[in-house]
């Protein structure tokens, strides 16, 4: 039998329901390479019962004859964000070390609807706060890819979703959920030779999201390839009138809409991003990616997007602002951690529990966070950034009269090895300078795997599409995906 770990999304579900292997085999593949892989810490707990007893239940279904949801008898890893009923849910933060949930989250429970079953809880960075997997407080996930120069550098396998990206990318599950805030799918997809997509704004349920950034928080996939993004989302998305940001509009048919003939479209490139300095390699893979779409049938023009060189500034006052905000909950009274020193009243136990709770990353962005919402700040700082958030949206808007979707690199580099970049936070901050934009317009936006670098490291292209055309920027991702034929896979080495 083939190894069944090296199947993705579609072909475990097609597999399953035509009775080639059961479901029960291919949770207890991948619960034998979840076991075999903890040297890349990418799960925070294991789970490999719901595994089973899921893929019990879908096996029960087929000898039925009932239907077995688009997600039948596929395990995923699930982000450490999402609340999930019965099993501890951290946000990769001591502060809530020991919390378990007694409701499941809204993207979740449509996940375990549609007949998947959970592998674990993915390890993250802190609160979702970081680039490179290195703030978590159960220790930073290691990519399972390394440098081809003979060297074993741990490599980041990008942030913050990166117990998800190194478990799609190392075999340890065919599929996992992400948050993306600021390019939390986009940049470890890429780092890790997997694709990824962030849907518009509103299109999956934020209810059971521990938050990070409210305005800006969507979960999304991280799969193999561009179909199996395109099921996962499917079963992910839908209205929740639990959730007042959610968008109250049907579910396409992303799996059966692909398409990879571009022609009669136009693809934008815009000039800002074309950066003095730009790492060779990215902007090489960058002119590929264009010839490919070319090929496709698609017409290639220049854009602008004037403010872009603001983005980046703006997001980091809005997003440490909500964070600031939203982490005000964690006090010690509720929930999760409470450090109470001796005779200490209320005020020491906030100022105890937070300090302890707390890694160092999540305390400097809501500083951050708090100074820019401050009376004598608010106008000058915050205000300012919401501007520029309005000017950014009207670039994207005026791009989309003359283009159908973009194309732009995903992050201005390859990985980097862990500890390379965790003394400067703005080295940090600028690996999402190309992912920020979007989200910052809440545009869907996907990063598909386009070749190595001279490292033998992988590098990714992004498309962004207007406001709900998930179904463009997934069939201009599948362009790239078939003219890439990106079949790399680590070493393994863990």
């Amino acid at each position: 039998m083939t190894d069944l770990t090296n199947l993705g999304v579609a072909a475990i579900r097609d597999g399953v329901a035509a009775g080639d292997f059961t479901a029960v085999e291919v949770a207890e593949a991948f619960n034998a390479n979840v076991a075999a892989a903890a040297a890349l810490n990418a799960f925070i707990v294991t789970t490999p019962e719901r595994a089973i007893e899921a893929a019990q239940a879908t096996d029960a279904r087929r000898a039925a004859g009932q239907p077995l949801g688009k997600m039948g008898g596929v395990p995923i890893g699930m982000k450490d964000l999402f609340a999930t009923k019965g099993v501890q849910t951290t946000a990769a933060s001591h502060i809530l070390e020991g919390f378990v949930p007694e409701y499941e989250s809204t993207v979740s429970q449509k996940l375990w609807d549609a007949g998947a079953g959970m592998l674990g809880k993915l390890n993250l960075d802190q609160f979702a706060m970081g680039s490179s997997n290195e703030t978590s407080y159960f220790g930073n996930v290691i990519s399972p890819w390394r440098r081809n120069d003979g060297g074993n550098a741990a490599m980041a396998p990008g942030g913050s979703s990166g117990g998800s990206s190194a478990a799609v990318s190392a075999r340890l599950a065919p599929a996992a959920t992400g948050t993306d805030t600021g390019g939390s799918i986009r940049q470890p997809a890429a780092f890790t030779g997997i694709s990824g997509i962030k849907p518009t704004y509103g299109r999956c349920s934020r209810w059971g999201i521990v938050a990070f950034a409210s305005s800006l928080d969507q979960a999304g996939p991280m799969a193999r390839d561009v179909r199996d993004c395109a099921i996962m989302l499917e079963a992910m998305a839908g209205f929740d009138p639990k959730d007042a940001t959610s968008l109250d509009l049907p579910v396409p048919a992303w799996e059966a809409g692909l398409s990879a003939d571009m022609k009669g479209k136009k693809v934008g490139i815009p000039r800002e991003y074309r950066m003095d300095g730009m790492d060779a390699d990215v902007a090489a893979s960058w002119d590929q990616g264009i010839a490919w779409l070319k090929d496709a049938g698609a017409e290639i023009v220049e854009i602008s997007l004037p403010h872009t060189k603001y983005a980046l500034p703006a997001y980091y006052i809005i997003a440490p602002a909500e964070a600031s905000s939203n982490l005000a909950r964690y006090d010690g009274v509720r929930y999760g951690l409470r450090d109470l020193p001796d005779g200490a009243g209320l005020q020491d136990m906030y100022a105890a529990t937070r300090a302890a709770g707390f890694g160092p990353e999540v305390k400097r962005r809501i500083l951050i966070g708090t100074y820019v919402l401050s009376a004598g700040f608010y106008d000058a700082y915050y205000t300012q950034a919401q501007k520029v958030r309005t000017l950014i949206s009207h670039d994207y808007k005026n791009a989309f009269t003359e283009c159908d979707v973009i194309l732009a690199p995903t992050a201005p580099t390859a990985a980097f090895g862990l500890g390379e970049k965790s003394d400067d936070p703005l080295a940090m901050y600028l690996n999402d300078v190309f992912a920020v934009p979007a989200s910052l317009a809440g545009l869907p936006a996907m990063s598909v795997p386009a070749g190595l670098n001279r490292e033998g490291l992988p590098l990714g292209l992004q498309i962004v599409g207007r406001p709900f055309d998930e179904q463009g920027v997934l069939n201009a991702g599948l362009v790239i995906e078939q003219r890439a034929h990106f079949s790399a896979k680590p070493e393994r080495w863990w």
